[in-house]
């Protein structure tokens, strides 16, 4: 179905514009995606949005008329309406003309296939949605099989780690769950776990890493609690040249990930 939206108190705009919320965006099962780029990926894996929302004063292009009829092909919806409605609904001044609402993800451990890649990217109480963004285009850049956020991360559905994935979203697993379940569903099968440590450390280049490889970093302010240091397989260290005592959590995962990428390659 196609329909066009002309007010701001519209009902559907209402909705949409509450999935910027974590509590709605629960309560309905959805999360929103702003961009050509970033829905066509998702069109690429195969995940098409339940609901196009696209501005009337867009620019024309193949890719969206292909994905317009995908989504009105699988019983979708299509909605037009203007740029200021569509910048109310994302909360952002210059929306790029389109926007999707997609299901959320089934994100439990069990649905991962662990021997599907040498690397999985772990983090631990990661507060920063930009963070967790850029450790899924990470995970996407090195071949990872995905991302499992452990204990209480940001919402990998704000519309701010959608957007910061780059459509990594839809191309990586995506698993939640505590410390303890993941390290009981980690230890049932092959897995090492590594994290960057101070505590009895090897350097992280040349350091013996095995696939699958889970590469954890901890949160932002606080890093890994000692007792999941502990329980890793590996923990290595690297280098702080100048004043700095450590990097950011999501700059870390990648150094670690692509020297890891280059052990196993190699």
């Amino acid at each position: 179905m196609r329909r066009e939206i002309t007010g701001f108190s519209n009902p559907t705009v209402k909705l949409l514009k509450s999935l910027r919320d974590k509590k709605h965006r629960k309560r309905e099962g959805l999360f929103l995606a702003e961009g050509l780029r970033l829905l066509t990926d998702a069109r690429a894996c195969g995940r098409l949005p339940q609901m196009l929302v696209m501005a009337t004063a867009r620019d024309p292009h193949p890719l969206l008329d292909a994905l317009e009829a995908d989504v009105l092909a699988s019983g979708g919806e299509v909605i037009v309406t203007s740029a200021d409605i569509l910048s109310k609904i994302t909360g952002k001044d210059n929306p790029q003309g389109v926007a999707g609402v997609f299901a959320e993800f089934d994100t439990s451990l069990d649905r991962l296939d662990r021997s599907s890649a040498k690397i999985w990217l772990v983090a631990q109480a990661l507060r920063d949605p930009g963070n967790l963004g850029t450790m899924l285009r990470t995970g996407d850049a090195v071949g990872a099989g995905g991302l499992i956020l452990i204990d209480d991360c940001a919402d990998p559905f704000s519309v701010e780690a959608v957007r910061a994935s780059m459509g990594a979203v839809f191309t990586q697993g995506l698993a939640q769950a505590g410390w303890d379940d993941f390290l009981t569903w980690l230890r049932a099968g092959e897995g090492q776990l590594v994290a960057a440590s101070l505590r009895e450390a090897v350097p992280y280049r040349g350091a013996p890493y095995a696939a699958p490889c889970f590469v954890m970093v901890g949160n932002e302010s606080r890093g890994l609690p000692e007792d999941y240091e502990l329980a890793c397989d590996l923990r290595v260290t690297m280098p702080m040249k100048g004043r700095a005592d450590s990097l950011n959590a999501a700059v870390a995962a990648a150094v670690l990930a692509y020297e890891v990428l280059a052990s196993l390659e190699g």
